[in-house]
């Protein structure tokens, strides 16, 4: 790696470490889970520190950089890669450190949710993560972040007690309840759009072990098991999450995934799970007492990096004839094995956090339908694309009738329509729109999620 010094910023001397197409360190942190499309980044500083971030912010804005931030590398978008510019990479900040007695969870902005695991599995402790190790704790917080304790203990957002920010102008600030209360609104559900988080405290949860695991179904079962999945699922305890798949098979073919995660007593576990292992004749069955790290890594062997990506997503009030039917329809078209279909729940304890406290902009119960189309670029990459979009495409389509407007924040992409992004955002939309003008007025961190923009006539 070649240094540089930021000797044209005022108030710094500090170097950087930097790294150009042809380096190693450049080729490994431009190695993310999502291909991007478009000219490479012009050089990745490897950041270790805040006041690294905040030398790299005022060095973009000097000299008419483009910037993105490159986290855990996992947005579908690639958007952590600027083409011609600088990327801020924060794998090199992954510190933690346990406070108030084990109940909260310090860590670098750069921190992977297996990162999280290996400390809390240690201590009897649960993070609300999402459902792959490899995804970076600040990008799955910032937009959200469903996962198996959603019942319990809310989304990942729900459970962030701080964050330490640089900003646009390049100045460092905390923001809690208390420091900033804006911008820490802002950051629960508005993305990477107001600054770089380069700290943050998570609450943890006493839980040292969770009943969960796939139970594998055939695709010719799938319509009834999906219904009869469907009917335990409206009136589910908050202890029990299910998560639903169709993806491949280890043979490539497609299959019927339900994955519940029990996290109530250990001793209800079995009954409450069993109904699920009886909606069929099912292939498999592999539910076990793990810990809970264990259980949350459910999606990490297709989490291969280098892929072609596209996805979508779709909010659906429940799970019902209609949709099951499109879910089914789009895996018998699909262009590739790399097409899968998967679901998140939000009830429970997030959806008793008032819609004004927080970003987010949908509390109601709901399914997340996240719509993915992975593959390895071959030798007609744009005829590729668009077989693989068009699936997208369709089977968000379909879902349309039944669906809740606007899609999960996570997945939105800057190509979405324009009312598709401000519904996802809800009653927030506008005070989002504000808070960005606000924090970010030059549009620094435009490589985040989208956001909608202000309309005329609001305050």
């Amino acid at each position: 790696m070649t240094k540089i010094t930021a000797h044209s910023i005022a108030g710094f001397d500090m170097a950087v470490s930097l790294s150009r197409p042809g380096e190693v360190g450049y080729a490994t942190a431009t190695d993310i889970w999502a291909r991007p499309s478009g000219a490479p980044p012009l050089a990745v500083a490897h950041c270790r520190t805040a006041v690294h971030v905040q030398l790299c912010v005022r060095a973009a804005r000097e000299h008419g950089l483009p910037l993105s931030v490159r986290g855990g590398g996992h947005g579908w978008t690639g958007n952590a890669l600027c083409p011609g510019g600088l990327v801020i990479d924060l794998t090199g900040m992954r510190n933690m450190s346990l406070e108030a007695y084990g109940n909260v969870l310090c860590m670098g902005g750069g921190t992977l949710a297996r990162d999280v695991f290996r400390v809390a599995d240690r201590i009897g402790r649960a993070a609300v993560t999402g459902s792959s190790g490899a995804v970076g704790m600040a990008g799955l917080t910032l937009g959200g972040g469903y996962g198996a304790l959603i019942g319990r203990h809310g989304l990942a957002l729900d459970n962030l007690l701080s964050a330490q920010v640089v900003l646009a102008d390049g100045s460092l600030v905390m923001a809690d309840d208390v420091s900033n209360p804006e911008l820490f609104w802002a950051l629960r559900g508005g993305g990477g759009n107001f600054g770089v988080v380069t700290q943050m405290r998570h609450r943890l949860h006493a839980l040292d072990t969770v009943y969960a695991g796939p139970i594998l179904y055939s695709m010719a079962e799938s319509r009834q098991v999906l219904r009869a999945c469907a009917e335990f699922l409206d009136s589910a305890p908050d202890d029990l999450t299910v998560q639903i798949g169709l993806l491949a098979g280890p043979d490539g073919q497609p299959v019927l995934m339900i994955a519940p995660t029990w996290i109530g007593h250990p001793a209800d576990a079995e009954r409450q799970v069993a109904p699920f292992t009886l909606l069929g004749k099912p292939l498999a069955v592999m539910l076990a007492h793990r810990p809970p790290g264990a259980a949350n890594s459910l999606f990490d062997e297709h989490t291969v990096n280098g892929n072609d990506v596209i996805m979508g997503s779709r909010l659906l009030p429940r799970l019902e004839a209609g949709s099951i039917d499109a879910f089914l329809a789009a895996m018998q078209a699909r262009p590739s094995p790399g097409c899968a279909i998967v679901t998140h729940e939000f009830r429970g304890a997030a959806t008793r956090v008032p819609t004004h406290v927080t970003a987010f902009g949908l509390r109601r119960e709901h399914v997340l339908v996240e719509i993915v189309a992975t593959w390895e670029r071959g030798s007609d990459p744009d005829s590729a694309a668009a077989l693989h979009r068009a699936w997208v495409s369709d089977l968000s389509e379909a879902l349309a009738p039944f669906a809740l407007p606007g899609g999960y924040a996570n997945v939105l992409a800057e190509s979405d329509d324009p009312e598709y992004i401000r519904a996802s955002y809800g009653p927030n939309a506008n005070r989002l729109a504000h808070a960005k003008r606000t924090f970010d007025p030059d549009n620094v961190f435009a490589r985040a999620i989208p956001l909608p923009t202000v309309r005329s006539g609001s305050v």
